[in-house]
């Protein structure tokens, strides 16, 4: 069990690190720009499931947090998270969770998949848009119309990759026995 749980705790510090690095991949936008962020948000929870893809998004935003260049375009601080943009990275935690705790409750499948990652997506954009508002003191229209909608198509194109590369990464995992088939393990065990 101690090897096991050591196992999952390295799965999520790595995928901490898997998500740092695609969230330098970034197409700016005038408030907001499209990163790789989300995309790897996705993969994390469909190849780790809940408590462990969680875990690996807490590891990543605590790096951030604390200064280390993990978030988008190489920044760091407690005031990325307070900022406009950090809507988006607390809502990563709570995307993650139930991205994973829906394929847990069904199964690691493709059609599972693409629709836990597009509920996921839709938990980020709106926490997104929610911070967003805030910060900018914008009304609700212009902070959807700024926050949500220029992400929704590149979204779905986001969750479809999340799914269809998270469930092959997945199989490939538990085929090397370095994943188990069943749901991930508490974080007690």
């Amino acid at each position: 069990m101690r090897n096991e749980r050591l196992r999952w705790l390295l799965l999520s510090a790595i995928f901490a690190g898997v998500i740092a690095v695609l969230s330098q991949l970034t197409i700016p936008l005038p408030l907001v720009p499209i990163t790789g962020q989300t995309l790897a948000v996705g993969l994390t929870a469909t190849i780790l499931g809940s408590r462990y893809g969680t875990l690996s998004i807490l590891i990543y935003i605590l790096l951030g947090a604390v200064g280390m260049p993990v978030f988008s375009e190489a920044s760091g601080g407690l005031h990325v998270l307070v900022g406009k943009t950090g809507g988006y990275i607390i809502g990563f935690i709570f995307a993650a969770y139930v991205t994973g705790l829906i394929l847990e409750k069904t199964r690691f499948t493709l059609t599972n998949a693409y629709i836990a990652n597009l509920v996921g997506m839709v938990i980020t954009l709106i926490f997104g848009a929610v911070q967003l508002k805030i910060v900018l003191d914008a009304p609700w229209t212009d902070a959807i119309a700024w926050g949500v909608t220029p992400f929704l198509v590149v979204g779905v194109i986001k969750a479809v990759l999340a799914s269809i590369i998270g469930i092959k990464v997945r199989e490939r995992l538990v085929a090397s026995k370095l994943l188990r088939q069943s749901d991930s393990p508490s974080i007690q065990s």
